[in-house]
């Protein structure tokens, strides 16, 4: 196969699933490991592609936002760790904030059965997730939805939720991030949603927040707020190890989460 059909292939792959790993696409184009990395640059390179510890993810422009059923699909077993680990963090009792993103969804669906936790969300999908009426209410936490106006992330935003949220104080703020980065910080592609996280996190006494290893350097248009300010930083294993003392170096802590094959 030529170069230009593997790197056909991997964009194809790339463009139907979000994301792709090396090892995966040397198996499947019968090629070394390394002469996948190699095409990996050259697609990088030519801004097609982002590459990122053990494979690549999809290159949007600073100002895009993808939409949260497209973010679904990506990287559910890096999720998945987090929301766990997370969930640990969470005693009976408080009251949390959590953020819209599809990794704090999966924190919800961890928290579903915590009838002794009170929620605050400016979420849709991580209210629907604590309040579905499918299930045995007895034990569901008492949770509260901001109103606001929708974004593609699901999220509320906008003045209506910033008075919501603000109205309340909360032992610690969950928080999704579009992307981390030492020296941009916190940010999305949503100006809206910036000042809302902004609302949400000024109202926790702890900030968590959780992103899985590819949103480590990206930078969306409008960051909300330093690294600095987060307490407790939990990402997947895949994050390089060079990059971890990076990021221990600006954050309170940072907590690795081992994605289980």
């Amino acid at each position: 196969m030529l170069a230009a059909e593997r790197r056909y292939a991997i964009l194809r792959a790339l463009n139907a699933d979000g994301a792709v790993r090396v090892a995966d696409l040397a198996a499947e184009l019968d090629v070394s490991e390394m002469t996948v990395r190699r095409d990996l640059d050259a697609l990088d390179a030519q801004n097609l592609l982002r590459k990122v510890h053990g494979g690549a993810v999809t290159r949007h422009n600073r100002g895009e936002e993808p939409w949260s059923s497209v973010k679904a699909g990506q990287q559910r077993a890096e999720k998945a760790a987090i929301a766990a680990v997370a969930a640990e963090t969470v005693e009976d009792g408080m009251t949390i904030a959590i953020s819209a993103g599809t990794t704090t969804t999966e924190l919800a669906r961890r928290l579903r059965h915590r009838s002794s936790i009170t929620v605050v969300t400016n979420s849709l999908s991580v209210f629907e997730v604590l309040t579905d009426p499918g299930g045995d209410a007895t034990d569901a936490p008492q949770v509260y939805l901001s109103g606001g106006v929708r974004t593609p992330s699901d999220a509320l935003v906008g003045p209506v939720a910033e008075a919501t949220i603000g109205s309340f104080r909360v032992d610690g703020t969950y928080l999704g991030v579009h992307g981390f980065d030492p020296e941009a910080g916190l940010t999305t592609p949503n100006i809206a949603e910036a000042q809302t996280n902004r609302t949400m996190i000024g109202i926790g006494a702890q900030l968590t927040v959780l992103a899985d290893h590819t949103k480590y350097r990206e930078v969306g248009t409008n960051v909300f707020a330093r690294m600095r300010r987060v307490d407790n930083l939990i990402v997947d294993d895949g994050l390089d190890i060079v990059d971890r003392g990076i990021v221990e170096e600006h954050v309170g802590r940072l907590t690795i989460a081992t994605v289980h094959p």
